[in-house]
């Protein structure tokens, strides 16, 4: 159970400035960027501004600390990151209270999602590594033909700043199970429970080098990281534009492989023969406004079958009128701040561009909360939203819901499928064949039924199209840091 006054305490602290992660060591940095919390507007600390040459260095500690680390027994890095994931969730609520002062996340959401998650993430990655088996091919007797999985070697993670310890256990610790060593790369604005994380970490008995983190700007560090020689694969989440000079700096080095989540657009559909409308509406609001719409999976845009859509709509604007938006760090608020005042900007355009393209606002559409100094925004739904319009195409990551009806199955499907975007997507609906055929015709990653999110680690996350072929959790993440090596074994 959440204690106000325990998350107080926490908040209450002063933060040091914050370094590098290179070889075991936190350093004292040569040249630092202030964090502003978007809860107050107010600068909370300070973390390094990496270099190229601190990339380089980190690097070297990654490929340095590799063949031991590789080598060892799978049990032994078992037992390190099962330590890892006990001592995350032993201080699981200094972990959350500090990533919601870097973000603005809701403390109650990012509990769980945050350290809560990581933990999970890292215990399952743990049990799983000395149960993956190698192969024996059914070959002629005379031969025996052996495929071993073997670890990629260095690993660089690129990770964004609404989830970054969730997303970065996605990242890090299948590819630490499977014996390669990591370079992490957090976002700029969200980097400090991530480098708790790699506190904790050494505390856990991880080897130094083992995982380095440097922090900076991204067209700094995470251009070095693309580009570096001896880089092996690159897992990133984040904007396509991003992803796209990521697979570039790929082609101009050493072809390293890359993995990237991208983002979404994902459609939300609701056919007049839900069972529970009621329980459709108050879930669609959650699959949007959550941490301020900035979740890649974010239900962001609504599929109304028209016959009910006036009856949704009034259900749907009532939920969100009941969601209190206010300091992330208090109990009683049920969303908390937008990322950075210049996504609050953004936010703020798309609404904007959305009236101006023949959009209605039903709620919301505005700034509030300004007397605080932090960045909030209204939960806002947008009706009137066809194909053409900007809001049904691109992806705002921020509480802003585009609304377009449709009148039959097969229109809904063409909506759906109607953006560049292909990561995630939902079909309510009673009619079972109606639900296996949405499964099958919707071009997305996930589809969830009767439902919006709430997938565990046993299921893979990633997109189709241009949401990127990436692939986070279950077994599948952990096979993609390792090669595959053929051994052909002549026994006359």
């Amino acid at each position: 159970m959440l204690n106000q006054d325990a998350i107080d305490t926490l908040a209450a602290k002063d933060l040091p400035g914050r370094g590098h992660l290179i070889n075991g060591r936190m350093e004292e940095p040569a040249a630092v960027l202030e964090v502003i919390s978007p809860i107050d507007g107010k600068r909370l600390t300070t973390i390094a501004a990496g270099s190229e040459e601190d990339v380089n260095r980190a690097v070297a500690a990654a490929r340095a600390a590799f063949p031991a680390w590789a080598r060892m027994a799978p049990a032994a890095r078992k037992k390190i990151l099962i330590k890892l994931a006990d001592l995350i969730e032993k201080h699981a609520l200094e972990l959350a209270v500090l990533g919601v002062r870097d973000n603005g996340t809701e403390i109650s959401m990012a509990l769980k999602a945050e350290p809560l998650s990581a933990a999970g993430t890292f215990r399952y990655y743990g049990e799983a590594i000395d149960k993956v088996y190698d192969e024996i091919a059914p070959t002629a007797p005379e031969v025996l033909a052996l495929v071993h999985r073997e670890p990629l070697g260095v690993v660089g993670a690129i990770v964004p700043w609404n989830f970054p310890l969730m997303i970065g256990a996605w990242k890090i610790a299948p590819a630490l199970a499977a014996g390669n060593t990591v370079v992490l790369k957090p976002a700029e604005i969200a980097s400090l429970s991530l480098l708790r994380l790699g506190e904790l970490a050494l505390e856990a008995g991880l080897p130094a080098g083992v995982l380095n983190i440097v922090t900076g700007k991204g067209s700094i560090t995470g251009k070095a990281l693309g580009l570096h020689m001896d880089v092996d694969a690159l897992a990133f989440t984040g904007s396509g534009g991003v992803g796209r000079m990521l697979m570039d700096y790929s082609a101009r080095s050493n072809l390293k492989r890359v993995f990237l989540e991208l983002g979404g657009k994902s459609p939300n559909i609701v056919f007049a023969d839900t069972a529970n409308l009621a329980k459709a509406a108050k879930v669609s609001a959650a699959g949007i406004f959550r941490n301020s719409g900035q979740v890649c999976v974010a239900g962001s845009r609504l599929l109304v079958e028209e016959s009910i859509m006036d009856t949704f709509l009034e259900q749907l604007a009532a939920e969100a009128g009941k969601l209190k938006v206010g300091n992330p760090l208090n109990l009683g608020s049920d969303i908390g701040a937008v990322s950075s005042e210049d996504q609050l900007a953004k936010d703020l355009a798309y609404v904007e561009k959305a009236v101006s393209e023949g959009g209605s606002v039903v709620t919301g559409g505005s700034r509030i909360l300004a007397e605080t100094g932090g960045s909030y925004m209204a939960p806002t739904i947008v009706t009137g939203v066809t194909p053409q319009m900007t809001l049904f195409r691109e992806e705002v990551f921020g509480p802003v819901l585009a609304v377009t009806p449709f009148r039959t199955e097969e229109e809904a499907v063409a909506l759906a499928n109607g953006t560049d975007f292909g990561l995630a997507s939902a079909v309510w609906t009673a009619n079972l064949g109606r639900a296996h055929r949405m499964i099958r015709a919707i071009h997305a990653g996930v589809v969830h039924v009767n439902t919006y999110g709430g997938s565990d680690i046993t299921v893979p996350l990633g997109g189709f199209k241009q949401s990127g072929f990436g692939r986070d959790k279950s077994l599948h993440a952990l096979h993609k840091y390792t090669d595959l090596k053929t051994a052909w074994i002549d026994l006359t």
